[in-house]
């Protein structure tokens, strides 16, 4: 679970793969997001409030918009489940942390990869 910068948005993920969101102000449900095939293990809001980065079972991460419920990016690299994401401060990187022994640093500018892999 998460809530976006601002407070005004709690983030869930789920068993069946979905992402869910509330509105923390009035308690009512705002979407659900199809984001994996299987389980979330971890989702987090960007800093800015207007993206969601989830991590699955299925290895991989992907990139949300709130206001859509679009897919904006998928990212693979991970072997195994993805156990953690996390923003940078700024919005620009993304870090990934799998079971598969390896955290992962993913720059989010266009045409993105992997930036290093850490054992």
């Amino acid at each position: 679970m998460d809530f976006s910068s601002d407070g005004s948005i709690l983030a869930g993920g789920s068993f069946s793969g979905e992402i869910r969101l509330w509105n923390t102000h009035t308690g009512e449900f705002v979407r659900t997001i199809a984001a994996h095939r299987q389980q979330v293990r971890s989702l987090t809001f960007s800093p800015d409030g207007l993206t969601i980065a989830s991590g699955g079972i299925d290895g991989t991460i992907r990139i949300w918009e709130i206001s859509t419920g679009n897919n904006l990016h998928t990212y693979e690299g991970h072997i195994d489940r993805v156990n953690s994401v996390v923003f940078s401060i700024d919005g620009n990187m993304l870090a990934s942390g799998s079971h598969d022994g390896t955290i992962l640093l993913w720059d989010l500018t266009p045409d993105s990869e992997v930036i290093e892999s850490v054992r």
